[in-house]
């Protein structure tokens, strides 16, 4: 199997939204990639080979300021990246969508689902990271550090997934609180599917166990993984994780 073509969403701001679409049966899958990641990493392309292999609709796309996508990653929040998965759930999804979202993708991708029940069928979330800005992030900073956010309006942090800092802007910081979601529960009545690594560094599995606690659903499940890391990449990671998949669909 190949990865299919990319292609381009126009956004009203005039910014595009780069994506593949893979055309199939219903209910698609729709993946929602991590902070800083981009559509080409090792997950997206595996859902994509398998959705090939099934003949199942499938759509992976770039944030703005993400991948192939217009945009400076610096400018983005977590609202933008809302909008834009909206826009990709709206205009390039056909029909009912399971939404896969990894990491901070779970976060979107439930935001997505909240915004549009109607065109979800599911919630397939790895190393979900609801409100990371807020309790991952400001919530686990020094004082040091934020006091710098404040005064510069960004700190940049050394990360093991990239040679260059992160930067993560105030802005960030501050839209991010407007779109969390975990304190007043999660009105979702769709299939849940949570899946975690407890050796993870950055997302905490007791985050995970607060995660599904919020999902106000029944049909919700959690995984963990005890020697599974951060990006759950592994074979064995992503034959759980497709396994897991066409448990919604089936």
């Amino acid at each position: 199997m190949t990865p299919s073509e990319r292609q381009y969403l126009s956004r009203p701001d005039g910014n595009r939204i780069a994506f593949c679409a893979t055309p199939g049966k219903p209910p698609g899958l729709l993946f929602c990639g991590g902070f800083k990641s981009d559509m080409t990493g090792t997950k997206a392309l595996a859902l994509e080979a398998a959705a090939q292999r099934r003949g199942t609709g499938f759509v992976r796309f770039d944030y703005f300021g993400h991948g192939q996508s217009d945009g400076r990653f610096i400018e983005g929040t977590i609202g933008r990246w809302r909008e834009d998965t909206l826009a990709v759930l709206d205009y390039v999804c056909q029909g009912p969508q399971i939404l896969v979202g990894s990491s901070m993708g779970g976060w979107l991708a439930t935001l997505a689902a909240l915004a549009r029940p109607d065109k979800v069928a599911g919630l397939v979330l790895i190393a979900p990271a609801l409100d990371f800005t807020e309790d991952l992030m400001w919530a686990q900073m020094s004082a040091a550090q934020r006091a710098a956010l404040l005064r510069d309006g960004v700190l940049r942090e050394p990360s093991e997934y990239s040679d260059q800092p992160y930067e993560y802007t105030l802005k960030l910081i501050e839209d991010g609180r407007r779109h969390c979601i975990l304190k007043p529960g999660i009105a979702l009545n769709r299939p849940v599917r949570i899946l975690q690594g407890m050796a993870d560094p950055d997302v905490p599995w007791r985050h995970a166990v607060r995660t599904i606690e919020a999902f106000q659903g029944n049909d919700t499940r959690l995984t963990l993984i005890k020697d599974g890391d951060h990006r759950l990449s592994r074979p064995q990671d992503l034959d759980l994780l497709i396994e897991t998949v066409w448990s919604l669909i089936a």
